[in-house]
């Protein structure tokens, strides 16, 4: 072969080897990068759309409500049987009363409000004062269990739970009655310093002579 023959398939061979090594490169498999957000996505908890959830202990259920347990009252006064008694709940005046052997005979019993709800630990008097310091004994509107307060022989404290009167005009109250020899008549309220006409008509419902 002459030589300018054998330079050209030198020239042919080497072409082909360098296209055939450049195939080869290019054609080869190369390692693919996921996306940002579908990395991110894949972090996350399947069904959220937010982002992972947020760990820490469950929420603890509100505990069950108490059932109400029963009432523990006192009835004194002029029933038959006075003394602690102890009711279901939402028991009224008139189931203490009952539980208590009724109210004696000859009893003024117009001050009581016999449908009020009772709360427990109270004081129900029947046909007298309550003691200070008693527990309730009227609901919101009534003049009082044990019926109206007695001008004549009401101490300063019980005075102090009528509406609108305070340390002060209760002394005065009882500094009148001192004087003018007790209370004949609810109207004489009047006479007391300190009583106008609006407060008069306040206390008329809740006190008797």
């Amino acid at each position: 072969m002459e030589w300018r023959s054998v330079a050209a398939l030198v020239v042919v061979v080497a072409v082909a080897v360098v296209w055939a090594a450049q195939h080869f490169w290019t054609g080869r498999p190369e390692a693919v990068r996921a996306p940002e957000t579908v990395a991110q996505g894949a972090s996350r908890t399947p069904g959220t759309a937010d982002g992972p959830p947020v760990t820490g202990p469950a929420p603890a259920s509100p505990p069950p409500s108490p059932s109400a347990g029963p009432l523990v009252v006192d009835v004194s006064g002029k029933v038959a049987r006075p003394g602690v008694h102890r009711l279901p709940a939402g028991s009224r005046v008139e189931d203490a009363l009952e539980a208590a052997g009724g109210v004696r005979p000859g009893t003024d019993t117009s001050g009581l409000n016999r449908a009020r709800l009772l709360t427990d630990g109270e004081q129900v008097a029947v046909g007298v004062d309550p003691a200070p310091g008693a527990g309730p004994v009227a609901g919101p509107g009534a003049a009082g269990v044990a019926g109206p307060v007695s001008l004549g022989t009401a101490t300063a404290e019980q005075l102090e739970t009528l509406p609108g009167v305070g340390p002060v005009l209760a002394a005065a109250i009882i500094a009148h009655r001192t004087e003018s020899g007790g209370f004949q008549s609810v109207d004489q309220l009047r006479d007391v310093h300190g009583i106008g006409d609006r407060r008069f008509e306040d206390l008329r419902e809740l006190v008797r002579p």
